[in-house]
């Protein structure tokens, strides 16, 4: 296993404020996106990753559009998907999309596979929620023969058969492939089954809880045969130059998006302050200057012996300004910092 480190950034694609408080347009969003990567690029952070949504609070749908915009503005950083949702996309379509983005961008393709925790693509794309677990299954499994750019044969129950079908274009390297797991003992092990690489979305609580899930992940890759390869971890966060100013930025913006996808999902609990202190303290949230974001994130890098940490640094309707300052910082100082922490 590669014990190389790799620090990133994440984006869902908030909807983002201008500094007057304003919120922007969808288009605008994206567009400063494509900006903050062509930032990171230049400030050394090594990968940045765009979820898949289809709610209105996020701009991206369509991760490997903006992906190829960015891949024309950057030069070594790597593009992502964080995640794909495979179950209501297409494995043969999602192939051709990465393959021609790790082509344009030369070699800086990576996908992160997911169920998805938000399921409006489902009746979006006309897929029956009752097949969640299969739709995944199937999928990911034709993905894993799509990846060997052979002639594929398969038989499945969500999409027609395919004989000796070949897809185009084929990729110089390879394609890297993460699968996100939010904590089902199962997927880690079917990750390790399939030889793709673990990315734990950590989002509340202590990070070491985590760590049977990746003890669970080395002893399925032992057993079964399969490679040992680089596990990552997502956590939202945000960073600004002081721990007050980065934290009553977060704060109402964190808040309200938790809340309203609490009252969604039936959660009986709205975040509160002292909620949210605690999880900057010691949980899944790595809010702060600098000096506090880069302690805490290697701190979890040394407690659950990951290869990757990728911090979800918008959370909400964020300044586009203080979005790309967080950028900015993160490359700058908190990347240097938590490498010397680490070395140290």
């Amino acid at each position: 296993m590669s014990d190389e480190l790799v620090l990133g950034l994440d984006t869902f694609g908030d909807v983002l404020e201008d500094d007057d408080g304003n919120l922007k347009t969808y288009a605008a969003s994206i567009r400063d996106i494509v900006d903050q990567a062509a930032l990171a690029d230049e400030v050394g952070v090594d990968a940045i990753t765009l979820g898949e949504h289809h709610r209105p609070e996020f701009a991206i749908s369509s991760p490997e559009m903006v992906l190829a915009a960015i891949a024309s503005r950057t030069r070594r950083i790597k593009l992502g998907s964080g995640v794909t949702v495979l179950s209501s996309d297409d494995p043969v379509r999602v192939f051709e999309r990465f393959a021609t983005l790790d082509a344009v961008s030369n070699g800086r393709a990576e996908v992160i596979m997911g169920r998805g925790s938000f399921t409006e693509s489902f009746p979006l794309f006309g897929f029956d929620l009752a097949d969640y677990e299969q739709l995944f299954e199937e999928k990911l499994g034709l993905w894993a023969k799509l990846l060997e750019e052979k002639p594929v044969t398969w038989r499945g129950r969500t999409r027609a058969p395919l004989t000796d079908a070949d897809v185009f274009p084929k990729t110089e390297h390879g394609l890297t492939t993460y699968v996100g797991v939010g904590g089902s003992p199962e997927s880690v092990v079917r990750t390790a089954r399939y030889g793709f690489r673990l990315m734990l979305a950590i989002i509340g609580g202590s990070p070491t809880r985590f760590r049977p899930y990746i003890d669970l992940y080395h002893r399925a890759t032992a057993q079964l045969g399969t490679p040992d390869l680089p596990i990552g971890v997502h956590s939202p966060g945000f960073i600004a130059d002081t721990d007050e100013e980065a934290k009553e930025l977060l704060f109402p913006r964190f808040k309200k998006v938790r809340d309203r996808i609490g009252a969604e999902r039936g959660w009986n609990h709205e975040v509160s302050r002292e909620d949210f202190e605690a999880e900057a303290e010691s949980g899944s949230v790595y809010v702060g200057s600098p000096e506090t974001v880069a302690r805490r994130i290697a701190t979890t890098i040394r407690a659950l012996g990951i290869q990757r940490f990728d911090l979800l640094y918008t959370s909400g309707s964020i300044p586009a300004s203080a979005a790309a300052h967080a950028v900015e910082l993160y490359g700058t100082k908190v990347i240097p910092m938590v490498r010397d922490l680490l070395n140290s």
